[in-house]
């Protein structure tokens, strides 16, 4: 049986998925302290946007107490590797070439990250 596919997050659902990611199950108040302090955002809005999410599966909501406690649905990896697939085969016509070139011009890196990647080739080319 085929699993259904989580539909790909919006950028405000990104957001919220990151401060899950990060912290871990969460209720709305405590997702709307943090998204407010990167953009103002009223404690309805989050709370619609958290039960949309859960409605299209993108977050778990515990109900088993008075005040729901949401986590992410799926780990921040997954989502990043669902997201990454897709942008490679609607922009980059599923070369994985095209992309890491295009990423790695677009931008300044750091001597750190530049490390980082150049060890992740050579364990790449080791398997």
């Amino acid at each position: 049986m085929v699993k259904p596919k989580i539909p790909k997050p919006t950028e405000s659902e990104l957001a919220i998925l990151g401060i899950l990611w990060e912290k871990g199950p969460c209720t709305v108040r405590q997702v709307n302290e943090t998204l407010s302090k990167q953009q103002p955002t009223g404690y309805t809005t989050t709370l619609k946007l958290m039960q949309i999410m859960a409605e299209k599966g993108l977050v778990v909501r515990d109900q088993s107490q008075r005040t729901h406690v949401y986590q992410a649905h799926l780990p921040e990896e997954q989502t990043q590797n669902q997201l990454l697939g897709d942008l490679m085969d609607k922009a980059f016509g599923g070369s994985a070439e095209k992309l890491v070139l295009r990423a790695l011009s677009a931008k300044k890196i750091s001597a750190g990250e530049l490390a980082k990647i150049k060890q992740m080739l050579t364990e790449i080319e080791g398997k």
